[in-house]
């Protein structure tokens, strides 16, 4: 017994240097670990702050962290692995070439500090708060004060381009979608460098949206002595901007009185306010966090109208609260959240929303639908239509007999704005004058899927199948065993009888959007052997065809790919089912394809008025007015496509003949999605046009990425053509300065001679606002910088005047 505990005090012992230096003056050594099983960490000095893992909501999963180690709740103020939380059993190595090492249970690396610049000899725990890898001559070679997440603490200093991220909740530590940015040079948003920027983010991306804040580093003074160098919280908890000169401009500041006695704090917080916090260091366990400063002052209207998204979800409104300036989220009425767990998610509609074909069976529309009335509430950027002058009953009946309208919000100088789902950056805005108009359903019932009757979602036929066996069953128990085989053939067959019939359905109607599949014998017929043709461009020919829907003959546009054989058939498939997902009233809709051997065709639906080319080229100028209507079409469908169906598509070759009419003269976009279904390099697009200024957007022939701004950039150049009525490019004319339109277009803007670029006509000219904003869209569109260009869903905003549009400048070469 007594060798036994001389055994293990001596293996405590062993212990005792291992556990005292991971405490030591906060210094470890390379080699030492931490495990998610361990009950210790590694202290500060001071033991105000630790560094191991926190175990998260109870779960078997970790957080590698840093904490205030003295206060009761041990807030986090730094973690490693928010996005990728380590099982139980992980553990955390200190090694010198890659220095910290988070593996999982299995050796599976989660995450790592990565090292740039020489070989860790330490680990060094402070009593600030930073985590420092020294080397040998003790020189920093890595530290959690330069790899900040959400938090900035006393003596921490911020470079230009540091970050700080919020995370998605208060007990989710994934990457959120607020930022803090100590701007590094300017940018296209026209902020300056040095700047403090609060801004948010469309995830996954990283790219920013307009900033919801913005602290100027030269206060007026431009000059670059004058800009921000660094962004310091300091000992004194002063938070400032220090200048190039080494002056001073302060956005927030501590208690002076309290001398030592307080924590500090600077934290970005889940719902993007930016907090200044102080709490006792002494704590007699009912302390909190308590404010000292924030910014915004109100967050839910101070996030752009511009920006993708907001503080709540989808559907949502954000009303902030007076007291603390911290933002909630709450569901309108018939709405609730989708997740019950997170409140500041997105609402859906608690009753069943029936589509456009279903709303159509009702002749009286107020039979479906009634009003919820609001007031002081708006969704900014969830704009579709704009009726003025119209009265209040005008506005009620539209949105009524409108299925895409959800809501109408009539507002004091007599417009009617409809909305349509999903309502995006709702707010809370008080003393605003609009009624809002919620438009929902009176009963939970439809016509449009009968399997919501089915809480079990499973199948009807299912039920009946069983019955059917029940019944079997019951019968086979009177019978001998020769006829129980010859009954359990006859239900063998059945089943594989059945399904392979259902196997042909699905054929039949591809995936479930009502796609046809169609044979190349039934589409040689339909088009009584590719005889008409209708058009033909980069991506095939398109023929005129007839085909029998029902008891219905539904005239068709079979459009023929070139290069099709190229494509395997899975990737055809696949990329033909997103196309057959879009549906928008700007689109051409796909009726079905055909995919045998080498031959590839797609059946749209025909519009009898053809292309835009041909309807704004001709030899009659057409009506301002309706050329004004068809770009709001094109303008809406390619928002659509870049930012609201299921997968974003960019067309690549936006161009008035890929522009159909239908017969109200309503504009929809053809041939979206080709460009990736055809895997067309872009050497093979648009070569006949190289070199000039037609449709193409310059980063095609640069070595730069291909993003949706290209489409935009085509929009602003065919934006210009059905301003004049004219092609974009005239060498026939005989008038050299007219023969690019852009170019001629930008001198007739700086000239303000905006009357001689529409050839004096009459309606254009007495609607002289629509047309220098028009105009003003249009050559921001084709800046030839893409980072300049504005995105499709502030062209819709800038032409339906719903935000300013400021003075663009001139569309030169990039350099």
């Amino acid at each position: 017994m007594a060798v036994s505990v001389a055994h293990t005090l001596f293996f405590l012992l062993l212990l005792l240097p291992t556990s005292a230096g991971a405490q030591n003056n906060g210094r470890i050594t390379v080699g030492t670990s931490l495990s998610t099983t361990d009950n210790f960490s590694w202290l500060s000095p001071s033991g105000d702050f630790a560094f191991g893992f926190r175990q998260l909501n109870g779960s078997d999963f970790f957080l590698l962290s840093i904490w205030y180690n003295k206060i009761p709740d041990r807030t986090i103020v730094w973690h490693a692995n928010g996005d990728k939380p380590a099982p139980r059993g992980s553990k955390v190595n200190l090694t010198a070439v890659r220095g910290l090492v988070l593996t999982g249970p299995q050796g599976q690396e989660l995450w790592t500090s990565q090292i740039l610049t020489g070989v860790a000899a330490y680990g060094v725990m402070n009593d600030t708060g930073n985590f420092v890898l020294e080397d040998t001559n003790f020189n920093s070679v890595w530290e959690s004060f330069q790899n900040s997440t959400d938090t900035m603490l006393p003596t921490q200093i911020m470079e230009r381009g540091g970050v700080l991220s919020s995370r998605q909740s208060e007990t989710n530590f994934s990457k959120g979608k607020f930022q803090l940015r100590f701007v590094e040079g300017g940018n296209d948003q026209g902020i300056q460098e040095g700047n403090v920027v609060l801004n948010t983010i469309n995830l996954p991306t990283v790219e920013p949206n307009g900033p919801y804040y913005e602290k100027d580093s030269t206060v007026g003074d431009r000059n670059t002595s004058s800009a921000g160098k660094q962004l310091v919280f300091n000992e004194s908890s002063y938070i400032y901007i220090l200048q190039e000169n080494d002056k001073r401009i302060t956005l927030a500041q501590g208690s002076l009185s309290t001398g030592n006695n307080l924590y500090y704090r600077g934290t970005l917080n889940f719902d993007g306010i930016f907090t200044l916090y102080s709490h006792p260091r002494t704590s007699a366990g009912n302390e909190s966090w308590t404010p000292i400063w924030s910014v915004p002052n109100n967050i839910c209207e101070d996030i752009p109208v511009g920006s993708m998204t907001g503080v709540c979800g989808y559907n949502s409104v954000c009303k902030i609260n007076p007291q603390d300036k911290r933002p909630t989220c709450e569901c309108p009425t018939g709405y609730s959240l989708l997740d019950p767990n997170d409140p500041y998610g997105s609402c859906k509609p608690d009753f069943i929303q029936a589509g456009c074909k279903e709303d159509k069976i009702s002749s009286k529309q107020d039979d479906l639908y009634r009003f919820e009335v609001r007031t002081n509430t708006n969704w900014p950027t969830s704009d579709y239509s704009k009726l003025k002058p119209f009265t209040e009953e005008k506005c009620r009946n539209s949105c009524l007999q409108d299925c895409m309208c959800a809501v109408a919000i009539f507002s004091i100088n007599n417009t009617c704005w409809k909305k349509k789902l999903p309502l995006s950056n709702g707010r809370f805005i008080t003393g605003y004058g609009g009624k809002v108009l919620l438009k929902v359903r009176k009963d939970n019932s439809t016509l449009a899927d009968p399997s919501f009757s089915n809480p079990g979602n499973e199948p009807v036929r299912n039920k009946k199948n069983q019955d059917i066996l029940i019944l079997v069953g019951s019968v086979l128990l009177g019978c001998s065993v020769f006829v129980i085989f010859i009954l359990i053939g006859a239900i063998c067959i059945g089943f594989f009888y059945k399904k392979k019939v259902s196997k042909i359905d699905r054929n039949g109607s591809f995936s479930e959007m009502n796609l046809r599949c169609l044979t190349y014998k039934e589409l040689l017929e339909a088009t009584d052997g590719f005889r008409e043709e209708l058009g033909r461009g980069a991506f095939g020919i398109v023929y005129k065809g007839e085909i029998k829907m029902g008891s219905n003959v539904l005239l068709v546009a079979v459009k023929k790919l070139h290069s099709a054989a190229q494509e395997k058939e899975m990737e055809f498939k696949a990329e033909v089912e997103i196309i057959g997902k879009t549906h928008h009233k700007n689109l051409v809709r796909l009726i079905g394809f055909c995919d045998e051997d080498v031959q590839r065709l797609l059946v749209y639906e025909f519009l009898s008025h053809g292309t835009l080319a041909g309807f704004l080229f001709g030899d009659l100028k057409p009506n301002w007015n309706l050329r004004i209507q068809i770009a709001f079409g094109i303008a809406r469908g390619l928002l659509y496509l870049h930012e609201e169906c299921s997968t974003q598509i960019i067309h690549c070759d936006i161009k008035p003949q890929n522009i159909l009419l239908d017969e109200y003269y309503n504009a929809r976009i053809s041939d979206f999605g080709l460009a990736k279904l055809l895997k067309m390099d872009q050497s093979q697009t648009q070569t006949a046009i190289r070199g000039t200024k037609g449709y193409v957007a310059p980063e095609w022939f640069r070595n730069m990425a291909i993003t949706a701004k290209v489409d935009v950039y085509s929009f602003g150049v065919m934006l210009l053509e059905i301003i004049c009525g004219r092609r974009s490019v005239d060498m026939e004319s005989g008038e050299e300065d007219k023969a690019i339109l852009a170019d001629w277009a930008y001198d007739c803007f700086q000239e303000g001679t905006l009357d001689v670029l529409v050839e004096y006509e009459r309606e254009a000219m007495d609607d002289m606002e629509k047309l220098e904003r028009f105009v003003r869209v249009a050559i921001w569109c084709i800046q030839e910088g893409p980072s300049l260009r504005p995105t499709m869903r502030k062209v819709t905003h800038m032409l339906e005047g719903v935000v300013d549009v400021p003075i663009p400048p001139c569309p030169s070469p990039i350099g």
